[in-house]
């Protein structure tokens, strides 16, 4: 049997991450603030938290959590998800892996596929199906769990589209007053907004739009917040949108900033799923195995 180039699929370390991210969350949270405590958690380097698939461009981290939480959720430790929310279960709560015990999770689930498939089979080829499984979950074909498609349809988009796109998405979030400058006079700013928070109080909103496939880099951040405060018009927040993804110094700079506020390309996405802005809901319906596993060898 030929070499395997990994004994374990990347994605496997994240299984008790993912849970003690949801723990320390509060019992669920969305996909982008789960990445986003294990990443802060683990101290993981921009270079594991950027690195993308070599074909189709898209983030490996997030992938990798997509993946881990599948398996979560066949195990019944997290519940399935309806909204893009994921939620601990009763067991989840109080259960704790370490990586033996996820990749025990990990095997198990890709012989019951096997059994499904093939019935009983050999230890060999079930050793093959293990390391197709491998191959699988750690190619660019495992990307469909974190569905990229609209993403790419973002980034392909002209940037003065991209521009009035994003004025558009800032509609459906109840801003006004919307307007796109002109490019050649905007000094790092592409449009204005109002945002009415109630009918005494409103926030004047800047936007700058990134139509990136990379990390924007962290000084052009910086030059943003400077145009802010020197801009001739008051501002009380100030929005950078991207359909790329932002090192961590960046967000760092976000968090000592209460006027500044980034959004990358997968909050990007989730916004325009939420309001359903230029996308078609589609009900798939996967089966349980959870729910089935109790009856697969009942006699």
């Amino acid at each position: 049997m030929a070499k395997r180039k990994s004994s374990k699929a990347e994605f496997i370390k994240f299984f008790g991450p993912v849970l003690d991210a949801l723990r320390a969350l509060g019992g669920s949270a969305r996909p982008r603030e789960i990445a986003s405590w294990i990443g802060e958690n683990q101290n993981l380097p921009d270079e594991i938290l950027n690195e993308k698939y070599e074909k189709s461009g898209q983030l490996k981290f997030p992938n990798q959590i997509a993946w881990a939480r599948q398996y979560l959720v066949w195990e019944g430790l997290l519940d399935s998800s309806k909204h893009g929310i994921w939620a601990l279960s009763e067991l989840g709560w109080v259960t704790f892996l370490n990586e033996k015990q996820s990749y025990d999770i990990f095997l198990k689930w890709v012989k019951v596929f096997q059994d499904l498939r093939q019935n009983k089979d050999s230890i060999e080829q079930e050793e093959k199906v293990i390391e197709k499984a491998i191959e699988t979950a750690e190619s660019e074909e495992g990307q469909s769990v974190v569905k990229p498609s609209l993403l790419e349809v973002l980034q392909s988009i002209s940037p003065t589209g991209f521009e009035h796109l994003c004025g558009r998405l800032l509609k459906e979030y109840d801003f006004e007053n919307i307007e796109i400058t002109q490019r050649s006079n905007d000094g790092g700013i592409d449009g204005y907004a109002t945002l009415k928070l109630n009918p005494f109080v409103s926030l004047s909103v800047f936007f700058q739009c990134k139509r990136f496939q990379g990390t924007v880099p962290t000084e052009k951040v910086q030059a943003f917040i400077g145009v802010m405060e020197t801009n001739k018009r008051s501002v009380e927040k100030g929005l950078i949108i991207t359909t790329g993804n932002f090192a961590r110094a960046a967000h760092e700079i976000e968090k000592s900033n209460i006027k500044l506020e980034l959004i990358d390309g997968p909050k990007l996405v989730e916004m325009f799923e939420k309001k359903e802005l230029g996308v078609i809901p589609k009900t798939i319906f996967d089966p349980d195995m959870k729910f089935f596993e109790r009856y697969r060898e009942m006699k």
